[in-house]
C-alpha cells in the first residue's frame, strides 16, 4: 500500500455516516515505526555521545599517587573509568631516554587523544615521538627556554599544560629553611644527577649566595643509578656535611625512600622538593603540590578533548608552595624543629 494514502487516509469518525473507522492494521504499523524512527533519531544520538571512550596515554616515572591524583580529577569532571575514558600508562623508572621515546612512541600508536607527562626528560621523549597528538605537561621545567612553547600565554604547538616552575631562588631558600634548624649546619651537601636539567648553574648560583649569606659550605654528589647512593653518602659523611639538599629529577624522585634511609642511618636531616620526600621518611619540603598538578592537568585534557587547541591554551605556574614537616624523622633525629617553623608549615607529618 502507498504510504502517502496511509497517511491522507481518515482517521476517527467520517461526518455524515456516524460510523467510526478504525485504522487499518498496515496504518498502525506504519505509524509506530515512523513515530519510533522519529524518537530512536535523538535516542540513539545521544547513546553514542555518551558512550563515545577517550583514550589518555600517561608517560612518568612510577608515580601511583599522582596518576591517581590525575584520575580524580577526570572524576571531578564527569569522566569515569572504563566508562568514557581509558588511561594507557607507560612508566620508567629508569635513565633510559630511549625507553621513553619507545614508550612515548606506543601511546601514539594507541591513538591515544593527549599525552599527560612530566618532568622534562619524558615532555622531551613525548615531543620526539610525535607534533600532532597534544601533550599536556604535569610539571615542566623552563619550558620556554627548553623550546617545548612559545610563550606561556599562547604555546604555539602541540605542548600545554603546567610548568613546575622554581626559579632558581627556590635553591636559596632550601639552604635558609635548614639553616633554620638546630644545630646549624657548616656544611650542606646537594644530591644531583648530572643527567637531568636541573642541574644547571643558574640553581647552584643562587644556592652559593644563599650559603655565603648564612656562613654554609655546600658540596655536591653526583647520583646516576641506585647503586651511586652509598657511595655518594659517604662522601657526605667524609665532608662532614650537616644537611643534605635532594635536587629534583626522576630518577632521584625514584630513590627518594632509600635516600631517606641512608640520612637518617647517617643522622642526617634531608630538604625535598616535593612532598613525597617527608612521606617517605624524609625530614622537610618545600615546593610545588605535584598532586594538585596532576589535577590540574586533568583540567587541561578535558578542555582538549572538548575541542581545545593546545596551541591556544595558557601555560599555568604554580602559585602556592608548600613546606611539609615529618616531626617523626625530626625525632629520629634528635633535632628539635622551632615553633616559628612548625607555624610556618603546610603540614605536620607525626
Amino acid at each position: 500500500m502507498d504510504p502517502t494514502r496511509l497517511l491522507q487516509a481518515p482517521y476517527g469518525p467520517r461526518f455524515g455516516d456516524g460510523v467510526r473507522q478504525e485504522p487499518s492494521m498496515e496504518r498502525r504499523t506504519f505509524m509506530a515505526v515512523v513515530s519510533g524512527g522519529l524518537l530512536a533519531v535523538p535516542l540513539a544520538a545521544e547513546a553514542q555521545e555518551t558512550t563515545k571512550v577517550h583514550r589518555i596515554g600517561v608517560l612518568s616515572p612510577p608515580s601511583p599517587a599522582h596518576v591517581k591524583a590525575f584520575e580524580e580529577g577526570l572524576s571531578q569532571l564527569g569522566y569515569t573509568l572504563g566508562s568514557n575514558i581509558l588511561i594507557e600508562q607507560r612508566a620508567f623508572g629508569t635513565p633510559n631516554m630511549q625507553a621513553r621515546i619507545d614508550g612515548a612512541a606506543d601511546l601514539v600508536r594507541l591513538n591515544v587523544e593527549a599525552i599527560v607527562t612530566g618532568p622534562n626528560q619524558f615532555i622531551e621523549a613525548a615531543r620526539q615521538a610525535t607534533t600532532t597528538v597534544p601533550i599536556v605537561m604535569v610539571y615542566g621545567n623552563d619550558p620556554v627556554g627548553r623550546g617545548y612553547i612559545a610563550s606561556l600565554a599562547r604555546p604555539g604547538g602541540n605542548i600545554t599544560g603546567l610548568t613546575w616552575d622554581a626559579a632558581p631562588e627556590m635553591y636559596g631558600k632550601y639552604v635558609e629553611l635548614l639553616t633554620e634548624i638546630f644545630p646549624r649546619p657548616s656544611r650542606i651537601a646537594g644530591v644531583v644527577d648530572p643527567t637531568t636539567s636541573y642541574d644547571n648553574e643558574a640553581y647552584r648560583k643562587e644556592a652559593a649566595i644563599a650559603a655565603k649569606n648564612r656562613g654554609v659550605t655546600l658540596q655536591y654528589v653526583e647520583v646516576r643509578a641506585s647503586s651511586d647512593l652509598r657511595k655518594a653518602f659517604d662522601a657526605i659523611v667524609r665532608g662532614r656535611a650537616g644537611a643534605v639538599v635532594v635536587y629534583p629529577g626522576p630518577a632521584l624522585w625514584s630513590y627518594r625512600g632509600q635516600i631517606a634511609a641512608l640520612a637518617l642511618q647517617n643522622r642526617l636531616p634531608t630538604m625535598y622538593l616535593y612532598r613525597d620526600g617527608p612521606e617517605s621518611g624524609g625530614l622537610m619540603s618545600y615546593g610545588p603540590n605535584l598532586r594538585e598538578s596532576w589535577r590540574g592537568a586533568a583540567r587541561y585534557v578535558d578542555k582538549i578533548l572538548r575541542g581545545a587547541k593546545p596551541a591556544d591554551l595558557p601555560v599555568e605556574q604554580p602559585t602556592k608552595f608548600e613546606l611539609v614537616i615529618n616531626l617523626k624523622t625530626a625525632k629520629a633525629l634528635g633535632i628539635t624543629i622551632p615553633q616559628s617553623l612548625l607555624l610556618r608549615a603546610e603540614e605536620v607529618l607525626q
